[in-house]
């Protein structure tokens, strides 16, 4: 089977310098491309550098909302310089109400300047969103249609917001995470993603499959990327589909999205 990483973040300094050695262990499991995802300034080079020695790597760059406090006057023109050399997609970027502390100023001005940008050059996009559905589908119902379509990454919300979501382009990434027994509600929302919607990632080095399900450990729960084998396993259990013909729908899908 070839198998597709929707989104991951492999440059995370918590890999300690080994992702050569992680890209290895994940193609000789059948993993034929992943989108690494940069956060915040600072990392971008990272993404763009594994980028340029790997070519299952499909970099995104993007100013997700913990970040969105930190960032310099010239981080727009920074992110379209990074996109003019490596252009791929845009992302992580988003909103969130959930993690502590986090101020809310600010995320609006820079999710719609991120979103414009990936309409205007037609790239798709990965989306961040926590406990802000609501706010989310109005600023995307108001906002530029992205041609492309964008990824709600490791989806969390109302089963019942799906079908209005897909209609705006969204596909909705199912991570390892939510093969936890605890996350039933999470799950119940996936039944609901249209079959030609549905992508998988492992959301490395975070998101990490119960124990039992792990296949490639790297202590203090750090999710290596090479556990997409086991993702995939769980979202076939949980749709009732046979692993090739899910395999073969997430290609599908993943090319769709993000090209070949």
């Amino acid at each position: 089977m070839r198998l597709f990483d929707a989104h991951n973040h492999l440059q995370d300094a918590r890999f300690g310098g080994q992702q050569d050695e992680l890209i290895a262990d994940c193609v000789a499991v059948g993993l034929s491309r992943m989108v690494v995802n940069g956060t915040c300034e600072s990392d971008w080079p990272a993404v763009a550098a594994l980028a340029k020695r790997h070519d299952c790597v499909l970099p995104s760059f993007g100013l997700h909302p913990w970040f969105v406090h930190e960032r310099s006057p010239e981080w727009l023109a920074k992110l379209e310089q990074q996109l003019d050399d490596c252009p791929a997609a845009v992302g992580e970027f988003g909103l969130d109400r959930w993690k502590p502390g986090l101020g809310y100023d600010g995320q609006e001005e820079v999710f719609t300047a991120q979103l414009c940008l990936a309409a205007e050059r037609d790239l798709p996009a990965s989306i961040h969103c926590l406990k802000t559905w609501g706010r989310l589908h109005e600023l995307l119902r108001g906002g530029p249609l992205l041609k492309r379509g964008f990824l709600l990454h490791s989806y969390g919300g109302p089963a019942e917001m799906v079908e209005p979501l897909a209609k705006l382009g969204a596909y909705f990434s199912f991570p390892g995470a939510f093969a936890h027994e605890r996350k039933t509600r999470q799950r119940d929302a996936f039944r609901q993603v249209p079959a030609e919607r549905l992508l998988i990632e492992t959301d490395a080095p975070d998101q990490a499959l119960p124990d039992d399900r792990v296949a490639h450990a790297l202590g203090q729960a750090t999710n290596h990327p090479a556990n997409i084998t086991a993702v995939y396993g769980a979202a076939a259990e949980l749709l009732a589909q046979a692993p090739n013909d899910l395999a073969k729908r997430m290609e599908e899908n993943f090319v769709r999205l993000f090209g070949g």
